[in-house]
């Protein structure tokens, strides 16, 4: 693993170790920062079920003003913090919570412009419902979400408050995108 392309490119990140952690792959990456380059540059970002921190870090190295990470595991943070030493650039916060529990706090950096959310792919869907609407509050107007899952899964279940975008798929993976409506009203 490492960072694609900005002020960090090539820098070599650690992975993970067991099943626990699956990082996104190196194309799927850089396909999802291509299709975000237009939103990247001063962003706040947040990272939600982090993992070792390459999303968030990748968006960070390509000009996010910042990122907060949000993830509970304990490896996974151990390689997160270790990862955001390697990158050694400013703007990171790490929350070291459960997501859901993170979401229903206040969360540093927010309200996001940008969240890339990657939970398990054997997250159920209606936590992921949960997590998808609880999220709305920390979201500025207009934000865009990304939520990576299992080809298999299909469409995350969005809450009205954020319209879907044409899903882009990679094997097994695929990312799904929403935009926050910007009126911020429910649709009729």
């Amino acid at each position: 693993m490492r960072i694609v392309a900005g002020a960090a490119k090539g820098r070599r990140l650690a992975g993970p170790k067991g099943a626990e952690i699956r990082p996104t792959a190196d194309r799927v990456k850089e396909a999802l920062f291509a299709s975000l380059q237009p939103i990247v540059p001063g962003a706040h970002v947040l990272d939600l079920f982090a993992g070792t921190g390459a999303l968030g870090l990748e968006a960070l190295s390509r000009g996010a003003a910042s990122v907060t990470f949000v993830e509970r595991a304990r490896p996974a943070l151990d390689v997160l913090r270790r990862n955001i030493d390697t990158v050694a650039l400013p703007g990171t916060e790490v929350v070291a919570k459960d997501v859901l529990t993170a979401l229903r706090g206040e969360l540093p950096g927010g309200p996001f412009g940008l969240v890339l959310a990657d939970p398990p792919y054997h997250h159920p869907h209606a936590e992921v419902a949960t997590v998808l609407e609880t999220l709305v509050d920390h979201l500025a107007p207009g934000a865009t979400v990304v939520i990576e899952r299992t080809s298999r899964d299909g469409a995350p279940p969005w809450p009205p408050t954020l319209l879907p975008g044409t899903p882009r798929r990679y094997g097994d993976t695929t990312l799904h995108r929403a935009e926050r409506r910007i009126d911020d009203e429910e649709p009729a």
